[in-house]
């Protein structure tokens, strides 16, 4: 198979939804001889962040001399973006020979969804690749998640719990805590971000129930300012100063504690890590999409933030932007995928935007502009509307000056068409 007929086929296995269960996933990996036996993981869970997280902690690992392996989802314009070792995306041969291989031993009685095959193809990427360490982002949940094949784990972490996905995960905090406190394992250390009181006593029931030591942030670990304006790391075991963190915004210094929280508890399972190469690691970690600057004058910023508690730290970084840049205004160009909370995304935006331009990705699931003007009939400020989200930011180019912020949030998958189309290489047709 070439690889635009392997994507194809890929894309294809969407038509079974998300099936939230390990069967299908344990019996496909049996089958390849249960690659993921083989590898030393740590596993990330969590409402927001989990992506971040990842990317830190692997960057870490990396500049500390490990062979890494990166799995992380969704992708925002190549596919190959999920599975990466050391940075490097895995090939176009290397994904057609690796889906020929799980497709011989589906045979009848395996109905695999495209997430299963993905997160399959990448633990067996990973095994082959003989990585020291492989990080693993849940997709979805954690508890019934296709990474949760991992018995094992050296460290969990669940960096954030919050409203989204309920239609699979519950509709209260504490509902959906126990779903991603599934990635506990009897023994491991998990690590957990910043959650409410509700979500974190899920947890620390799971933990206690499992004998999982349970690391809480801003209780047992922090990253924070000294009196010098300088970051430190105050963990468990170590304190690191001097640090600095490669992607903006407050609440990255969260996820960065939550990634050094991650490699502490690891500790004395060759995950042992020197104050060079976490200095390294976090001042040169690069995640797409998170506060991303692509242009400058007017600046156009990429936002993954997507879900009300996302847009709340996405607030907290513009208020931060327009208090050091008073004559800028910032220019919102929003789309959203249709299922989710529209309303509580935008409610705390609002204050910090000047014009708002609505769009949307190339994707069915994508909420018209229409459906989105309808959360804003009690703002007074300019709605313009484009379509397709090049024609988007062309308006808000037009409307910005030189001076001002051009912020497009609000789905993933409206980033991806914005980053492909920037790259010259179109709007993506298909993306999972």
């Amino acid at each position: 198979m070439n690889y635009s007929s392997v994507i194809e086929y890929l894309y294809g296995l969407q038509k079974h939804g998300i099936k939230l269960g390990l069967e299908t996933m344990r019996l496909l990996l049996e089958r390849v001889g249960n690659p993921h036996a083989s590898l030393r993981v740590l596993h990330i869970g969590g409402t927001n962040g989990k992506g971040s997280t990842a990317a830190m902690a692997a960057a870490m690992l990396h500049c500390a001399g490990r062979r890494v392996g990166l799995y992380t989802s969704p992708h925002l314009v190549e596919f190959r973006e999920r599975i990466r070792v050391n940075g490097g995306m895995i090939t176009e041969d290397h994904v057609g020979a690796l889906i020929t291989r799980l497709r011989a031993v589906t045979k009848d009685d395996l109905q695999p969804t495209f997430f299963e095959m993905t997160t399959a193809m990448a633990l067996l990427h990973f095994a082959e690749s003989e990585v020291d360490v492989a990080v693993l982002e849940v997709g979805l949940g954690g508890r019934f998640d296709a990474t949760n094949v991992i018995d094992q784990p050296l460290a969990t972490a669940i960096t954030t719990i919050g409203m989204d996905h309920q239609e699979y995960l519950g509709n209260t905090e504490g509902a959906i805590a126990f779903e991603k406190g599934g990635i506990i394992k009897p023994g491991v250390p998990v690590v957990i971000g910043r959650v409410g009181q509700e979500a974190e006593q899920v947890l620390r029931g799971i933990a206690q129930e499992r004998s999982a030591p349970l690391w809480r942030l801003g209780q047992d670990f922090c990253l924070e300012r000294d009196g010098a304006g300088r970051l430190v790391y105050r963990g468990v075991r170590h304190v690191i100063d001097d640090v600095s963190c490669g992607l903006a915004g407050h609440h990255q210094w969260d996820n960065a504690a939550c990634a050094l929280a991650l490699l502490e508890a690891a500790e004395g399972q060759g995950i042992d890590m020197s104050e060079s190469a976490v200095r390294e690691g976090l001042q040169t970690v690069s995640w797409e999409g998170r506060l991303e600057t692509i242009d400058e004058h007017p600046t156009v910023m990429l936002d993954g933030a997507h879900n009300p508690a996302a847009a709340q730290a996405l607030a907290r970084y513009l208020r931060e932007y327009t208090s050091r840049h008073p004559a800028s205004r910032v220019i919102l160009v929003w789309g959203m995928m249709r299922d989710k909370d529209h309303r509580g995304f935008i409610t705390p935006l609002l204050p910090m935007v000047s014009e708002i331009v609505l769009t949307q990705a190339a994707l069915v699931r994508s909420a018209t502009v229409h459906e989105l003007r309808a959360v804003l009939h009690e703002w007074h400020g300019p709605v313009q509307e484009a379509v397709l989200p090049m024609d988007a930011l062309a308006v808000a180019r037009g409307r910005a000056t030189s001076r001002d912020l051009i912020c497009i949030a609000g789905s993933l998958m409206l980033l991806g068409d914005i980053k492909a189309a920037v790259r010259g290489c179109g709007l993506s047709p298909i993306r999972g």
